[in-house]
């Protein structure tokens, strides 16, 4: 899950702290960089997979740092971060929507720490005003929020609660929140304004959304204590009337092993980082005094090296082998672990969840009723590997009385258009074709409330039917007068005219027979 740090820039963050309150002469700057610095070097030693971006923020926005696993890059720019003008929140939120959405698309789940001191701004611009002019904007002018990709947003506040609630700030950030729909939470710091009390602010941070999930890998009688990174979240089904949350447990159980082949590239809901969590006695033996003798430590890790852990055993002949491991993560919920190579000398223990369940991946049925090759009458791979029982066929054969179109690929949807566009240009020879092919768009268009496509096709019809040269066909404008005609109607979205089980049909002109146009 990728996190956007957005950095307060304004003059108002050079506010000194009051020396009653610190020791030191800082500014609430300071403060913040210190903050960062604490949140920074915690995903270095504990998220070193995850991708972080950092965005700095005045009256404009400012991409510092693009998504990246290199801590050491985003503290030197949060060392060099200079001084701006006055706040303005609306423009630095569309700056994060467009940065997550360049690299991210709409689907990937994001963490924003918005790190600032609280001040609203001035005027146009300011945060009090965006609020109040939520109402009647144009549709280019929207409030960024909620973003158009699933987002927590966490607002760090380098000001206690007690500053915040003497004006109208703290019910501003709380509107924030419920704009984004509730999703994140407001950090503010405890009592005088200092390191300690930033570092605690920020501690909070860490512990709720950023600390590993401990847990316990068994497989027989091997078992391992591991951490997962990121911590996994609650899950709502939403079949369910009273949905209640699902969380995995603790004790993750493999309840067996698959070829990758066989599992192929599956659905899933999440990924994680699992690590093993190594209890080195050797190293507690050792002495006291040890830790601060460079010679003693290096032997120490040595020794801490040659501790049997499941773990690495496990990544390491899933590695090997290409195989998966099927883990039991709840009542009727699995997912799946395996071998991510992270460069090409280096790779990564990744667990994978599936959506809960008796039957997540469907072409390999119910993970219940999988067992060993052993118990099988004969071996379903045959004596050399030359097959796969999977995926399993159903026992009900469907029926399909014809082909549903699918546009995956632009490539796709523009063949369709030149099939109708060559048709027409071949009336009224091709009549029955056309019809046939344009009414299969109609109904794919339909299906997917694709209203613009109809639009559009209608319009090139229409255009078509101007360049037909003078020794066209009469009928031929009339055909495709009358599609485009029907085809307009039917992108209103008017039941009338956009029903689905309904057809164009070829219009009855007095050079084909009739004098009725139908539909």
């Amino acid at each position: 899950m990728p996190t956007v740090v957005l950095m307060d820039a304004s003059l108002s963050m050079t506010r000194p702290v009051s020396l009653e309150q610190c020791s030191e002469e800082l500014q609430r700057k300071n403060l913040a960089v210190a903050g960062l610095t604490m949140l920074f070097e915690h995903m270095a030693n504990n998220y070193r997979l995850e991708f972080t971006s950092l965005v700095a923020f005045s009256s404009l926005w400012e991409l510092l740092v693009p998504f990246t696993r290199d801590y050491n890059t985003l503290q030197e720019a949060l060392s060099n971060l200079e001084d701006y003008d006055k706040t303005c929140l609306e423009s630095a939120l569309h700056g994060v929507s467009n940065v997550v959405q360049q690299e991210w698309g709409h689907a990937c789940p994001t963490q924003v720490v918005l790190v600032t001191d609280g001040s609203l701004g001035i005027g146009k611009g300011s945060l009090r005003h965006s609020l109040q002019t939520l109402k009647g904007r144009p549709e280019d002018k929207k409030f960024p929020l909620p973003f158009p990709f699933p987002a927590k947003l966490f607002i760090m506040c380098i000001a206690n609660a007690e500053e915040l609630q003497m004006t109208d700030t703290m019910h501003n950030l709380e509107q924030l929140l419920q704009l984004n729909g509730g999703d994140g939470q407001i950090f503010t710091m405890e009592g005088q304004l200092c390191l300690k009390s930033v570092q605690s602010m920020f501690g909070r941070l860490i512990d709720e959304v950023y600390s590993p999930f401990p847990a316990v890998l068994r497989c027989g009688n091997l078992a391992s204590d591991v951490q997962v990174f990121p911590r996994p979240e609650p899950v709502f089904l939403d079949e369910e009337i009273d949905p209640m949350p699902r969380h995995i447990l603790t004790d993750l159980e493999i309840v067996g092993f698959i070829e990758i082949g066989d599992i192929s590239s599956p659905p899933v809901m999440s990924r994680h980082l699992v690590l093993p969590i190594v209890v080195n006695k050797e190293v507690d033996d050792v002495g006291p005094g040890t830790t601060e003798e460079p010679e003693e430590e290096t032997s120490a890790n040595q020794q801490a090296g040659k501790v049997p852990n499941f773990c690495v055993l496990l990544h390491g002949s899933l590695k090997v082998e290409g195989m998966v491991a099927l883990v039991q993560l709840g009542p009727e919920w699995y997912g799946m672990l395996y071998s991510q190579a992270d460069s090409k000398k280096k790779s990564n223990l990744m667990m994978s969840l599936f959506e809960p369940g008796p039957e997540p991946l469907p072409w390999l049925g119910k993970v219940s009723q999988l067992g060993p090759i052993s118990d099988a009458a004969e071996n379903p791979y045959g004596e050399d590997d030359s097959k796969s029982p999977f995926p399993l066929q159903p026992k009900i054969k469907r029926s399909y009385a014809q082909n549903v179109t699918v546009w995956i690929k632009a490539s796709g949807l523009q063949t369709d258009v030149q099939k109708i566009l060559r048709n027409a240009r071949k009336l009224p020879e091709k009549t029955q074709t056309f019809y046939k092919e344009l009414n299969r768009l109609r109904k794919a268009a339909l299906a997917f409330g694709f209203w613009e496509l109809l639009k559009g096709v209608a319009e090139l019809l229409e255009r078509e039917c101007t360049l037909l040269p003078d020794t066209a066909h009469p009928d031929a404008a009339f055909q495709l007068s009358h599609a485009a005609k029907q085809l307009k109607l039917a992108s209103t979205g008017d039941s009338q005219y956009a029903a689905f089980d309904q057809n164009i049909n070829p219009m009855h002109t007095d050079f084909s027979g009739g004098g009725a146009a139908g539909m």
